[in-house]
Protein backbone atom coordinates (compact mmCIF):
# COMPACT_ATOMS: atom_id res chain seq x y z
CA UNK A 1 0.00 0.00 0.00
CA UNK A 2 2.88 2.37 0.80
CA UNK A 3 4.40 1.68 -2.60
CA UNK A 4 1.15 2.70 -4.37
CA UNK A 5 0.98 5.92 -2.33
CA UNK A 6 4.59 6.83 -3.16
CA UNK A 7 4.09 6.09 -6.86
CA UNK A 8 0.89 8.17 -6.83
CA UNK A 9 2.66 11.13 -5.22
CA UNK A 10 5.56 10.99 -7.68
CA UNK A 11 3.21 10.69 -10.66
CA UNK A 12 1.10 13.61 -9.45
CA UNK A 13 4.23 15.71 -8.93
CA UNK A 14 5.46 15.02 -12.44
CA UNK A 15 2.08 16.00 -13.88
CA UNK A 16 2.08 19.25 -11.92
CA UNK A 17 5.40 20.47 -13.34
CA UNK A 18 4.46 23.70 -15.05
CA UNK A 19 5.93 26.22 -17.44
CA UNK A 20 5.38 29.93 -17.51
CA UNK A 21 6.58 32.67 -19.80
CA UNK A 22 6.45 36.43 -19.62
CA UNK A 23 7.61 39.41 -21.60
CA UNK A 24 7.78 40.11 -25.30
CA UNK A 25 6.64 37.00 -27.21
CA UNK A 26 8.51 38.21 -30.33
CA UNK A 27 11.81 37.39 -28.57
CA UNK A 28 10.74 33.84 -27.73
CA UNK A 29 12.33 32.26 -30.82
CA UNK A 30 15.04 34.87 -31.38
CA UNK A 31 18.75 34.24 -30.91
CA UNK A 32 21.76 36.55 -31.07
CA UNK A 33 22.32 35.38 -34.65
CA UNK A 34 18.73 35.91 -35.80
CA UNK A 35 18.63 39.41 -34.27
CA UNK A 36 21.95 40.21 -35.93
CA UNK A 37 20.38 39.33 -39.29
CA UNK A 38 17.41 41.66 -38.62
CA UNK A 39 19.04 44.75 -37.09
CA UNK A 40 21.74 46.65 -38.96
CA UNK A 41 23.48 49.40 -37.01
CA UNK A 42 23.23 52.73 -38.81
CA UNK A 43 20.42 51.54 -41.08
CA UNK A 44 17.50 49.94 -39.19
CA UNK A 45 14.87 52.48 -38.10
CA UNK A 46 12.59 52.70 -35.05
CA UNK A 47 9.59 51.86 -37.22
CA UNK A 48 11.31 48.71 -38.51
CA UNK A 49 12.27 47.62 -34.99
CA UNK A 50 8.71 48.21 -33.78
CA UNK A 51 7.43 46.19 -36.74
CA UNK A 52 9.71 43.26 -35.83
CA UNK A 53 9.43 43.26 -32.03
CA UNK A 54 6.42 45.45 -31.17
CA UNK A 55 6.45 48.18 -28.56
CA UNK A 56 9.38 48.12 -26.13
CA UNK A 57 8.98 47.11 -22.51
CA UNK A 58 10.87 50.22 -21.38
CA UNK A 59 12.10 53.43 -23.01
CA UNK A 60 14.90 55.55 -21.50
CA UNK A 61 17.03 58.46 -22.66
CA UNK A 62 20.77 59.09 -22.38
CA UNK A 63 22.22 62.42 -21.26
CA UNK A 64 22.90 63.16 -24.92
CA UNK A 65 19.24 62.68 -25.85
CA UNK A 66 19.58 59.27 -27.50
CA UNK A 67 16.71 56.84 -26.95
CA UNK A 68 17.11 53.36 -25.44
CA UNK A 69 14.49 50.66 -26.02
CA UNK A 70 14.47 47.50 -23.90
CA UNK A 71 12.76 44.19 -24.64
CA UNK A 72 12.76 41.08 -22.42
CA UNK A 73 11.35 37.56 -22.50
CA UNK A 74 11.61 34.86 -19.81
CA UNK A 75 10.49 31.26 -19.78
CA UNK A 76 10.65 29.24 -16.58
CA UNK A 77 9.78 25.70 -15.60
CA UNK A 78 8.78 24.98 -12.01
CA UNK A 79 10.50 21.99 -10.45
CA UNK A 80 8.28 18.98 -9.79
CA UNK A 81 9.78 18.79 -6.30
CA UNK A 82 7.82 21.92 -5.42
CA UNK A 83 4.58 19.93 -5.47
CA UNK A 84 5.65 17.08 -3.21
CA UNK A 85 3.92 17.52 0.17
CA UNK A 86 6.29 18.61 2.94
CA UNK A 87 9.42 18.02 0.80
CA UNK A 88 8.40 20.92 -1.44
CA UNK A 89 8.62 23.36 1.46
CA UNK A 90 12.34 22.67 1.78
CA UNK A 91 13.47 22.05 -1.80
CA UNK A 92 11.75 23.87 -4.64
CA UNK A 93 12.49 26.33 -7.39
CA UNK A 94 12.43 27.00 -11.08
CA UNK A 95 14.81 26.93 -14.03
CA UNK A 96 14.65 28.54 -17.44
CA UNK A 97 16.06 31.23 -19.70
CA UNK A 98 15.83 34.99 -20.00
CA UNK A 99 16.42 36.95 -23.20
CA UNK A 100 17.10 40.69 -23.27
CA UNK A 101 17.36 43.02 -26.25
CA UNK A 102 18.58 46.58 -25.69
CA UNK A 103 18.70 49.05 -28.57
CA UNK A 104 20.29 52.52 -28.60
CA UNK A 105 18.91 54.90 -31.20
CA UNK A 106 20.58 58.02 -32.54
CA UNK A 107 17.70 60.00 -33.95
CA UNK A 108 15.51 57.52 -35.82
CA UNK A 109 18.23 54.94 -36.57
CA UNK A 110 19.82 52.12 -34.53
CA UNK A 111 23.22 53.20 -33.26
CA UNK A 112 24.06 50.10 -31.20
CA UNK A 113 22.23 47.08 -29.82
CA UNK A 114 22.86 44.06 -27.67
CA UNK A 115 21.03 40.73 -27.41
CA UNK A 116 21.76 38.36 -24.55
CA UNK A 117 20.40 35.08 -23.25
CA UNK A 118 21.05 33.85 -19.73
CA UNK A 119 20.02 30.94 -17.56
CA UNK A 120 17.59 31.33 -14.67
CA UNK A 121 18.03 29.04 -11.66
CA UNK A 122 15.82 30.10 -8.79
CA UNK A 123 15.63 28.21 -5.51
CA UNK A 124 13.09 29.21 -2.89
CA UNK A 125 12.82 26.32 -0.46
CA UNK A 126 13.63 26.68 3.21
CA UNK A 127 16.70 24.45 2.82
CA UNK A 128 17.92 25.91 -0.47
Amino acid sequence: MKRIAIISIISFSLLMVGCASSGNKHLQKETETSVQAKIVEGRTTKAEVKGMFGSPEAVNFTDGGNEIWKYAFAKVKVSGKSFIPFYGLFHNGATGTKKELTILFSGDVVKKYTMSESAIDSKSGWAD
